[in-house]
């Protein structure tokens, strides 16, 4: 039988300051994930993109103001994830900032728990009181986890979606001061940069996966600021020393040996800070692997 993706876009810009990321989904479609999708002998399923508003209809643009409109968009996002489970088909979802991860992590775990595969240079998690800039795609994982507004937390189900034993981040490179501390003391399975230096992407893939071996099905949650932004320039936040173009396949290649793929996250992908829409290009290139393309 035919494998099903629904391909679901989260245009969303709100937890973050930087314009340009709300067209992430526009972006890696034109690249052509669901044309790659379908050659690998998929189904593409496309439902297009939930409705969100973008920061140009913001007043003021303070953590206030954004975040209800966040907390409705991670609502309809939770739905959405829980409703691909319930019918048996792979979701993909097309950010948008990582803050729309409240929403899709969430909804993927309402019936059964997940593996976590966090890929990003940061640990989004802050909370509003440690952050920096209380952009809140830098407090998601700590919201999944119980930590920051509750209207966040208790998106689609009360308290926390995930425990610290679920989750594991890697290519981890740039650290508030204070998130670092709680990060270090929150139980989350972490591989930063310099354990990939020191341990190879194969060797560091194998703990992680056999961390998580518990866990039936994985969701990978892919910040496209993770990977180099020599090869990725198209992010928001881009952090130098990131994942080679080689590293990331392997990850993907790995993730797709293992079967156990329940849902995935594109996140970040900014084409108005792109060249030629090559981060999108990647996201597509770096999915083909992930459900199965391989070099023989």
């Amino acid at each position: 039988m035919t494998k099903t993706v629904r391909v679901i876009g989260i245009p969303i810009d709100l937890g973050q300051q930087q314009r340009g990321v709300d067209m992430g989904p526009s972006a890696i479609r034109y690249a052509g994930i669901s044309s790659t999708l379908k050659k690998l002998g998929y189904h593409a399923e496309d439902i297009g993109n939930i409705n969100v508003p973008g920061h140009y209809t913001l007043t003021d643009s303070g953590f206030s103001e954004r975040l209800p409109l966040i907390r409705a968009a991670c609502a309809q996002t939770y739905i959405m994830a829980q409703k691909a489970v319930e019918d048996g088909v792979l979701p993909i979802f097309l950010g948008g900032d990582h803050s729309a991860s409240i929403g899709s992590i969430g909804g993927v775990t309402h019936n059964q728990t997940c593996g976590i595969l966090w890929i990003d240079a940061h640990g989004d998690y802050n909370t509003p009181e440690t952050s920096q800039t209380c952009n809140i795609h830098g407090m998601a994982l700590s919201i999944l986890l119980g930590r920051g507004p509750q209207e966040l937390v208790d998106v689609g189900r009360k308290g926390a979606k995930l425990t610290p034993e679920n989750v594991v981040l890697i290519g981890v490179r740039d650290l508030d001061p204070v998130e670092k501390k709680n990060l270090k003391e929150s139980g989350c399975t972490i591989f930063t940069m310099r354990d990939i230096d020191e341990l190879g992407m194969h060797r560091v893939l194998r703990k992680a996966l056999e961390h998580l071996s518990r866990f039936e099905r994985l969701h990978l949650s892919l910040d496209m600021d993770s990977i180099d932004p020599n090869e990725a320039p198209g992010v928001g936040t881009p952090v130098p020393g990131g994942l080679s173009y080689r590293e990331a396949q392997l990850l993907m290649e790995t993730i797709c040996d293992s079967g156990r793929l329940l849902s995935l996250d594109i996140m970040e992908t900014n084409p108005i800070l792109d060249i030629s829409n090559r981060t999108a290009q990647m996201a597509v290139s770096l999915t083909a692997s992930l459900f199965g393309k391989s070099i023989l």
